[in-house]
């Protein structure tokens, strides 16, 4: 943001441009999508969802649905937020066309909390405070990516979606039921935990146990239409006890892993590589994230205070994403069926076209030193000098050393 402005608006106009602005952010991010789409020709595609999580500074106390995250890495917790995503790939594109902040309820953070003395403490389950109803103002993720899936519906009904993919926090009968009826039965696939217990014939067993008995074979599979790799696959037909229906189940496993993933779909009419196959672009999504993150903003430039400053600033950094798509360059390597460039060095050549558009405009102007002054003087402006908190000077140190009328003290010792 700053290196935009050289000094022409203050941050705290271009903050309250954020929060206060009566642009339509929701619509433009809309219309943007629709764009990109008509201008691809691209009438079909699949649904990926996922979320991803944000670390934010303790500090940070005006950021909206900040809450206390637990960091993967290492095990503890963090501050942040977190958001569930919506990315449509297509044969051409993939290209994100929703998302939604995630906060969990408060009581229901307690509850945890609290249930986990508890439980560490012996006490039993009957003599624990029951888990606090759903708020409704604090939907949980599935519900928060059915209605993600029930918008993209609405705005963009001519596309068709062949399949919606999720990863394992989304393998409940809500979600896959839910996912499909909103498309017309469409095929939803994702996974189950492996202690999920199924029934086979009248009998129950967890889905590890199963395919223990009834293994996979070697099969040759190609990953996202490019690399042909050998993975081990199972599947079978069976009723999932906790959704109350027959799912198709496919155990897989690739050469570098011990044990098996085992996939969920709702179509039990599909092949089972073909939904193996499907399940590899769910991939991507994690792509686009990381992409995100580290060229378009999402990670450290989406701090505008409040709700709407929250929104807004993620629709901008999704806005950047979508218009590298027209790009001249990029243009014309999907016009002519070629690999897309990836979103860092379309980065570069921008920032590489902007400093040649200054110094053109430099070299041309009728009093080039005047307008480098100017611009020089904007740049320091923007790029000014911090204040250090490492070193110590102008501090107070403190009186590190002896003190001669006590060193009794240290022969009492």
């Amino acid at each position: 943001m700053p290196l935009l402005r050289l000094g022409t608006y203050s941050l705290a106009a271009l903050s309250w441009m954020f929060r206060h602005s009566k642009m339509p952010w929701a619509k433009l991010l809309v219309a943007s999508v629709q764009v990109i789409l008509r201008h691809h020709g691209i009438t079909s595609g699949t649904l990926v969802i996922d979320d991803t999580d944000n670390p934010r500074s303790k500090s940070a106390k005006t950021l909206a649905y900040l809450y206390k995250l637990r960091d993967k890495e290492s095990g503890g917790y963090l501050w942040g937020q977190s958001l569930v995503f919506l990315l449509l790939v297509t044969p051409k594109i993939s290209i994100p066309v929703g998302f939604v902040f995630y906060q969990p309820a408060p009581e229901l953070s307690a509850w945890y909390k609290q249930e986990k003395v508890l439980k560490k403490q012996g006490i039993p389950k009957k003599q624990r405070p029951p888990k606090p109803a759903p708020h409704p103002a604090y939907p949980p993720k599935e519900q928060l990516a059915l209605r993600l899936l029930a918008a993209f519906k609405a705005q963009y009904p001519h596309i068709q979606v062949h399949c919606i993919m999720a990863d394992a926090l989304y393998g409940t009968a809500t979600f896959v039921d839910g996912a499909s009826a909103i498309f017309g039965g469409t095929q939803v696939i994702s996974q189950i935990r492996s202690n999920q217990n199924m029934r086979v014939g009248k009998r129950e067993q967890h889905v590890t146990a199963y395919f223990a008995a009834h293994p996979g074979t070697p099969q040759r599979l190609r990953i996202r239409g490019g690399q042909e790799v050998v993975v081990t696959v199972g599947s079978a037909r069976l009723y999932v006890c906790a959704h109350h229906t027959k799912r198709f189940i496919v155990a897989i496993k690739y050469e570098e892993e011990e044990s098996y993933r085992y996939l969920i779909a709702s179509d039990l009419s599909w092949r089972t590589l073909d939904i193996v196959q499907g399940h590899t672009l769910r991939w991507l999504v994690e792509v686009f994230i990381q992409d995100w993150k580290s060229y378009e903003g999402w990670s450290l430039l989406t701090k505008q205070p409040g709700e709407e400053g929250a929104r807004h600033s993620v629709i901008l950094s999704l806005l950047v994403d979508h218009s590298l798509f027209m790009h001249p360059n990029q243009q014309d390597q999907l016009k002519n069926n070629l690999p897309a460039y990836t979103v860092g060095s379309l980065r570069a050549h921008v920032q590489v076209e902007c400093l040649v558009d200054v110094i053109d405009d430099l070299v041309s102007s009728d009093n080039p030193q005047e307008k480098l002054q100017r611009f020089t003087q904007a740049l320091h402006e923007v790029f000014a000098f911090g204040r250090s908190k490492k070193h110590m000077i102008q501090r107070q140190l403190g009186r590190l050393e002896s003190t001669p009328f006590l060193k009794y003290r240290a022969d009492e010792v």
